[in-house]
């Protein structure tokens, strides 16, 4: 294999190869890109057999070939180097010569066979989706996404699509068991193509890939599910994230319904002051009190080691006085997945689980769970 290719070329690859790469050596054969040239172009590929990516470079070939080589040591390399083009050549042993000017490195390689089976998919029905509104539906629901290794079926966000006339709603679910995220989005395609009307489990660490790669995509990106795959793919970049099997609970059982009280509260004045009482709440529990009158809420927290505070800001609330209970942090989470300027926060009693959301839009749902103060 000899080659030359851009720099700015392969360093994009190489970086997103290297996000997705083994780094706890399970395995360390997954701490290696495999590296493909063929036809006029530079292929990379890189797996830890829960998300894989696949992209393709041009390239100048001199001769075809194969070789795997540590991603994060070939990444550090080719950043260093000045723009221009960069030559790869295969060496006997698998090592991996990359040369620029006077600059030669020469890397240890392994076979590429040693490599693993790299997944494929064989569909072509896929659909076209908003890169910026999948990006916010997953910035919406993935800071519910339970982190309880034992329940597992909760360690991702739970994607369905329904049929609407001619439009497809997309929702989104995540819950760890404190709270729980919903956001339904339109989509303007043939919706069955999308997850064969099936609801799926998105992995964590797929979202969290898929979001970096919907970064750098200004318009679509294509999506489709073949089998326990999720494949999203933009270009010539392909990500393919393995599903998690297992049955998402009920979680409209979840949503409560008919809350007697509600309130309306500047998201900037409530996110902030927040910020400011839970810096003296229990490190573990994160509790702050909401205590709710006429036209007025007084935010307080209380650390017998650390101290307590207190403050007031005005909301538009005519109910009853009220006291509860919150996880400030699952609070927090929810405002700063927000945008608009005015968050609605309803409530039933101290016992009962919250419900906010934006004030002007119904289609983002996010339940929190009091705590006992």
């Amino acid at each position: 294999m000899k080659l030359s290719v851009e720099k700015k070329d392969l360093l994009n690859v190489i970086a997103r190869a290297q996000n997705i790469v083994e780094k706890r050596n399970t395995m360390p054969i997954l701490v290696n890109v495999l590296l493909e040239a063929k036809g006029d172009a530079l292929r990379g590929f890189a797996t830890d057999l829960e998300v894989s990516l696949t992209d393709e470079i041009p390239a100048t070939l001199k001769s075809p070939g194969r070789v795997a080589v540590n991603a994060k040591s070939l990444f550090e390399i080719i950043k260093e180097l000045p723009e221009g083009k960069i030559e790869l050549e295969r060496k006997d042993n698998n090592w991996l010569k990359i040369t620029q000017n006077r600059a030669v490195f020469n890397i240890v390689g392994i076979s590429p066979e040693e490599y693993p089976v790299f997944p494929t998919f064989t569909t072509q029905e896929f659909v076209k989706i908003d890169a910026t509104v999948l990006s916010e539906m997953i910035e919406k629901t993935i800071y519910s996404v339970s982190t309880d290794e034992t329940r597992y079926h909760l360690n991702g966000v739970y994607l369905e699509v329904k049929t609407e006339g001619e439009n497809a709603n997309y929702r989104m679910v995540a819950t760890d068991g404190h709270r729980l995220s919903l956001i339904d989005r339109k989509i303007n395609d043939a919706p069955a193509r999308a997850s064969g009307g099936q609801g799926v489990i998105i992995p964590r660490k797929g979202l969290h890939e898929i979001r970096k790669l919907l970064d750098t995509v200004e318009e679509t990106v294509e999506i489709a599910i073949e089998g326990a795959q999720l494949i999203v793919r933009n270009s010539t970049t392909v990500l393919m994230v393995r599903l998690i099997e297992g049955k998402y609970p009920n979680y409209t059982q979840l949503i409560p319904q008919n809350l007697k009280e509600h309130f309306l509260v500047q998201r900037e004045a409530l996110l902030s002051s927040l910020k400011r009482v839970s810096l003296l709440s229990n490190a573990k529990s994160k509790g702050v009190t909401f205590a709710l009158q006429n036209g007025r809420m007084e935010i307080t927290s209380n650390n017998p080691e650390l101290g307590d505070a207190k403050e007031e800001i005005e909301v538009e609330y005519k109910g009853k006085d009220m006291r509860i209970g919150f996880n400030a942090r699952y609070v927090l989470d929810v405002l700063t997945s927000m945008h608009d300027d005015i968050v609605r926060i309803e409530l039933n009693d101290q016992l009962s689980p919250g419900i906010v959301r934006p004030n002007q839009d119904q289609s983002y749902t996010c339940v929190v769970m009091p705590m006992r103060i």
